[in-house]
């Protein structure tokens, strides 16, 4: 038994909920990093990551020597800490002055790469898992822990797993409910497809790749493979790698998105990519319309007009919306024959008979606005034509 994304979304806010800890296990890569990070947003919780597998013997239980009275944070309700800056102390500085600041905020201390830290680092965090307490120091009601593991061979369902990690001590198998990750591509994509900073989390080339070849999300390999982690690093790089000269993308993008995803699969999706998947939204957004028309015009008729409803599809409602969108549409109409026109008219018709209230509002910016008026005047001429 695995869970999607989605479905692992809702199983660990329950299990979070109900007072337990969701042990989140899945292969490296799949996004439990990720997944913890969107369970924090929709609770409205304050995030602490630690990183099990970089702590040493001693980093949470060693003893302080006597300090000033400066150097020990005192809590009204929670106990005494030393504030030593090293190990896990800072962290429960942070978690604890967090939860006296903000009393009703949820906190959520995520415990990354758990069975991957020594045994040693693991029996030290017992009490912090178990008991939600350190040393003298009871952990805030508001605090929710998370463990996140990668599958070891003891676990049901994983007999010919072979990382290299230390099975997790039979309290905490105990006390904790495994729920077990698997990838969705499905549920990748909606994921990759929301927007953060004005752009989409990735690169639409890499959404477009994916979904034609859907079994490339997370293809298990001896040494580098795709995963959606990687996958994320590979559309960050695509991303700073289109803004070099077009000798250098070639040059480059095989070798950097093998190093990602491993030489079969990294070299497939610079073909990809450098063949000219077509043109995107970022495209169409970030380009003039004069490098826009040069590179269709390299393009037969029929090209060309699948590569333009192919785009007006991507963007959607935002066509009629957008006023760099708008300026440009009518220059590219131009490139087409008026069959083309037609046919791509007709596109547009699609979207706006699907989103009326879009095409109202370019019907309003016509008024005022002269890109507007020649867009829909075009579109208004199309669509009497028989």
């Amino acid at each position: 038994m695995a869970l999607s994304y989605r479905a692992m979304l809702k199983a660990a806010l329950a299990v979070v909920q109900a007072g337990n800890v969701p042990n989140i296990v899945g292969t490296a890569g799949i996004g439990k990093s990720a997944l913890v990070s969107d369970l924090a947003r929709q609770m409205h919780a304050h995030l602490f990551t630690t990183v099990v597998s970089l702590a040493e013997k001693g980093d949470l239980s060693i003893p302080v020597p006597p300090l000033r009275d400066e150097a020990f944070v005192k809590t009204s309700q929670y106990g005494t800490l030393a504030n030593v800056q090293f190990g896990y102390s800072q962290t429960l500085v942070e978690i604890v002055k967090n939860a006296e600041a903000h009393p009703e905020q949820a906190i959520i201390w995520f415990l990354d790469e758990f069975n991957r830290g020594t045994s040693a680092v693991q029996s030290e965090l017992m009490n912090v898992v178990l008991q939600r307490q350190v040393n003298s120091l009871h952990l805030p009601d508001q605090v929710h822990i998370i463990i996140a593991e990668n599958p070891d061979s003891s676990m049901e369902g994983f007999n010919e797993s072979n990382y290299a990690v230390t099975p997790a001590d039979a309290a905490i198998k105990d006390r904790t409910v495994r729920l077990v990750m698997q990838s969705s591509l499905s549920d990748w994509l909606l994921w990759a497809k929301q927007v953060e900073n004005g752009q989409q989390r990735i690169a639409p080339l890499v959404i477009e790749y994916l979904q034609a070849h859907p079994d490339q999300l997370d293809h298990p390999a001896t040494d580098l493979g795709p995963t959606p982690r990687a996958w994320q690093r590979v559309s960050q790089n695509l991303r700073q790698l289109q803004k070099l000269p077009s000798s250098d993308q070639h040059q480059l993008m095989p070798d950097v998105f093998s190093g990602d995803l491993g030489v079969e699969t990294g070299t497939d999706f610079a073909t990809f990519v450098l063949k000219g998947a077509g043109l995107q939204q970022e495209d169409f957004m970030q380009q003039s319309v004069d490098e826009i028309s040069a590179a269709l015009q390299k393009l037969s008729e029929g090209e060309r007009l699948a590569q333009l409803q192919k785009l007006v599809n991507q963007c959607g409602p935002q066509i009629f919306t957008d006023p760099g969108m708008i300026a440009k549409m009518p220059a590219l109409f131009t490139l087409l024959s008026p069959d083309g026109q037609y046919a791509l008219g007709q596109t547009l018709g699609k979207i706006a008979n699907d989103h009326p209230e879009s095409l109202r509002d370019l019907y309003r910016a016509a008024s005022d606005n002269q890109a507007a008026e020649k867009f829909y005047r075009l579109l208004s001429q199309i669509a009497v034509q028989e």
